[in-house]
C-alpha cells in the first residue's frame, strides 16, 4: 500500500515519527511531504524521515496572505500526488492534505486535538473521510467543523501519549547545548502568533522570560517557532536564556528538564504526559484536552509571572504507555467506508 502523509508544522514530526516505521515495518510505501516553516525541515532531518518540500512557505498571520499560500500550495501538493497510485492520505492539522485527497479519489484521514482552530479544521474534517480525534472533545464541537458522527474515530487519553510510546530521552541532549544540571532547568516555547486561533497579545509571555531569563538559580531554554521570535528573544539579552539556533530533540529537553512552560499546547501535553511540571500560558481559547487536564490538576494556567515555581526533580519523566499502534489503526480506518 502506498501512503501519503503531509507535515505542515513542526508538532506533527514527532506525531508521524512512530507511525511512519509501523507503515514501513508493515511492507508500506511511505512518502512525506512538507513545507518550509518554523523548525519542520530541521526536525525531519533530524529524525531521519525522507521529505519532499512541496508548495510555497507560511502564509502569515493575516488571513489573506494565509489564503493565497494555501491556494499555491493546493495546486503543488495535487501536483505532487497525481498519478503516483497513493492508497490512502494520512494528516494531523495539515488541512490542505485532504481537500487535494479527495480531488483526487483518495481517502484521507484528518487527526487534530485542538477543536477551535475552526477555518482550517473546516476545511480539512469535510474533505476527509475518517476525522480522528481525542475522547475530551465534545461532539457538538466537532459537528461544527463538518466531523459528523459517522466520520469520527476516537482515541483515549493524549495524542503525545502515543509516540512517546517507548521513546528513552537523550541524556546527552543538555551538554550538546551547554547546559549542566546543577542549576533547574527550564523549557518555554513560544506564543503561536501566526495562527489565526492565538489573535490574542500575550504580554505574559515576556514577563515570563523576562522572570526566567534574571534568575541565576535557572536556565531557561526558549524554543521558537520562528526566526522574528528567535531573534526578538535573544535581543533582550538575558542572562540565564539559552536559544537554540537550531531545531532540537524537544522531547528529551522536556523529560530532563525540571519545569515546562509553554503558550501552544503539544509541549505542555508532552510534559504531563512524561510527569514533568507544566504551566500554559496560552492567550486563546482553551480547548477540551488542556481544559480536562487544568481540572485534573496535571497543567495549571499560569496568569502572572510572580506565581512561577520552580522546584529541582529528582527523577526523569517516563511516558504513560500507550500503543502508537492503535493511532495508526484509527488513520487507517479511513479505507472502511
Amino acid at each position: 500500500m502506498r501512503v501519503w502523509i503531509d507535515v505542515s508544522n513542526s508538532p506533527q514530526v514527532p506525531f508521524f515519527r512512530p507511525l511512519i516505521a509501523l507503515l514501513r515495518d508493515r511492507g508500506h510505501e511511505v512518502s512525506v511531504t512538507t513545507r518550509e516553516y518554523a523548525q519542520t525541515t530541521e526536525l525531519l532531518a533530524l529524525h531521519g524521515i525522507d521529505h519532499d518540500v512541496i508548495g510555497p512557505r507560511h502564509g502569515g498571520a493575516g488571513a489573506f496572505g494565509k489564503s493565497r499560500a494555501m491556494a499555491g500550495r493546493l495546486r503543488a501538493l495535487r501536483n505532487y500526488a497525481r498519478g503516483r497510485g497513493i492508497d490512502i492520505a494520512l494528516a494531523h492539522a495539515s488541512h490542505e492534505l485532504p481537500m487535494v485527497a479527495r480531488s483526487l479519489g483518495v481517502p484521507s484521514a484528518y487527526a487534530f486535538d485542538y477543536e477551535f482552530a475552526r477555518v482550517q479544521h473546516g476545511f480539512g474534517c469535510r474533505a476527509a473521510r475518517r476525522v480522528v480525534v481525542p475522547d475530551a472533545i465534545p461532539q457538538d464541537r466537532l459537528d461544527a467543523v463538518g466531523a459528523h458522527g459517522r466520520k469520527v474515530r476516537r482515541y483515549p487519553g493524549l495524542k503525545e501519549e502515543y509516540y512517546l510510546h517507548g521513546v528513552v530521552p537523550n541524556p546527552g541532549v543538555l551538554a550538546e547545548l551547554g547546559v549542566g544540571r546543577e542549576r533547574k532547568v527550564v523549557i518555554v516555547r513560544t506564543p503561536p502568533d501566526v495562527s489565526l486561533y492565538h489573535r490574542e497579545a500575550n504580554p505574559l509571555f515576556g514577563d515570563v522570560v523576562e522572570r526566567l531569563g534574571r534568575d541565576p538559580e535557572v536556565q531557561t531554554i526558549v524554543l521558537p517557532r520562528t526566526a522574528d521570535q528567535r531573534a526578538e528573544i535573544v535581543a533582550r539579552g538575558l542572562p540565564s536564556v539559552l536559544v537554540p539556533e537550531h531545531a532540537v530533540d524537544a522531547q528529551s529537553l522536556v523529560a530532563l528538564s525540571d519545569l515546562v512552560v509553554s503558550a501552544g499546547g503539544t509541549m505542555n501535553r508532552e510534559a504531563v504526559a512524561l510527569g514533568v511540571p507544566a504551566y500554559t500560558t496560552f492567550a486563546g481559547r482553551l480547548g477540551a484536552v488542556d481544559t480536562a487536564l487544568v481540572e485534573e490538576g496535571r497543567l495549571r494556567i499560569l496568569t502572572s509571572a510572580d506565581e512561577l515555581r520552580v522546584e529541582k526533580r529528582t527523577t526523569t519523566g517516563t511516558p504513560t504507555e500507550r500503543a502508537p499502534a492503535i493511532m495508526l489503526d484509527l488513520l487507517l480506518s479511513a479505507l472502511e467506508w
